[in-house]
């Protein structure tokens, strides 16, 4: 079941890219007591994630602050370190925390997972986004497969 609007952030760990190498980070550590924008995406490296959405939150990080966002994340089922290549490459580390859930667990426990083996690929995440308050969500919206409009950093701005 896709997690809704009211629904508890699951219980999980991530790997954090950071500046100072890898970090495990609970979901419990990363949501309580914040307002967090949380947006995933199928892959690190891949033509929309790098050309749109990731450069969408990084060139809008003040304007999330302003409306009351203690942290923007982008998730992908990738490595920690391939997490932290790309976050680098995009000029994203210390203003977009880099999360990372290398097998999935966290993305199939929001029920935002895809099959994409038939492509060599794997299970990936779904692009979506979601912002939760103290662990909670208050918002959350999933797109079509190829599309990219519901969960781009200027629709979630309006959205708060």
């Amino acid at each position: 079941m896709t997690i809704k609007v009211g629904d508890k952030i699951p219980s999980a760990k991530l790997m954090q890219a950071t500046a100072d190498g890898p970090q495990e980070v609970t979901t419990e550590e990363f949501f309580g007591g914040k307002t967090v924008v949380l947006f995933g995406v199928p892959g690190a490296f891949t033509p929309t994630c790098s050309a749109k959405h990731l450069p969408g939150f990084v060139n809008h990080a003040a304007d999330f602050k302003a409306k009351g966002v203690d942290a923007i994340a982008c998730m992908a089922v990738n490595d920690v370190f391939v997490m932290g290549a790309w976050g680098k490459d995009q000029n994203a580390i210390g203003t977009v925390a880099m999360l990372a859930d290398g097998s999935a667990a966290f993305t199939q426990a929001l029920g935002l997972e895809f099959d994409l083996s038939a492509r060599g690929l794997g299970i990936r995440c779904q692009r979506f986004v979601l912002v939760a308050k103290n662990g909670v969500v208050t918002h959350v919206a999933v797109e079509e497969p190829g599309a990219f409009e519901v969960s781009k950093a200027e629709t979630v701005l309006a959205a708060l």
